[in-house]
C-alpha cells in the first residue's frame, strides 16, 4: 500500500481519503471504532489528521483490509502486538524497493530493444 500525502503538519479527511482510496465515512467509521485515530476538529467540525494518525491509520488498513481482519481482531492485534509499527514500515519500504527494481527492469527491457 504506496500513500502518497505531501509532507504537511494536517490533512484533511478528503485528502486522506484519496490516498488510502476509501470513503471519508470509513474514515470517520474507524475513527468511532479505535480510540489510537483521533483527528483535530475545528469549531465547524472538519477533521484534520496529523502525520501520526496517518501512520495509525495504515497500520489499521493493513489489518482489515489487507490481511482480512476484523475490526475486533484488529483492535486486539493493535493492543497485543507491539511490532505492527514496524512491520509495516518493512512492508512499505520493500514496496518501495520492488517499484524500483521493476522501473530498473523496464527500463533494461527498453535498451534491449534498441
Amino acid at each position: 500500500m504506496k500513500i502518497e500525502l505531501p509532507e504537511k503538519l494536517y490533512y484533511s479527511i478528503g485528502e486522506v481519503a484519496k490516498a488510502f482510496q476509501v470513503n471519508t465515512s470509513l474514515l470517520r467509521y474507524w475513527e468511532q471504532e479505535f480510540s489510537i485515530i483521533k483527528p483535530k476538529k475545528n469549531k465547524k467540525g472538519n477533521r484534520y489528521f496529523t502525520s501520526e494518525d496517518i501512520k495509525n491509520l495504515k497500520i489499521i488498513y493493513h489489518l482489515v483490509k489487507e490481511k482480512g481482519y476484523t475490526l475486533e481482531g484488529a483492535k486486539i492485534a493493535l493492543n497485543t502486538n507491539s511490532k505492527l509499527e514496524k512491520t509495516v514500515e518493512i512492508i512499505d519500504r520493500l514496496e518501495f524497493v520492488k517499484a524500483e527494481l521493476l522501473k530498473i527492469k523496464n527500463s533494461l527491457a527498453d535498451i534491449e530493444k534498441i
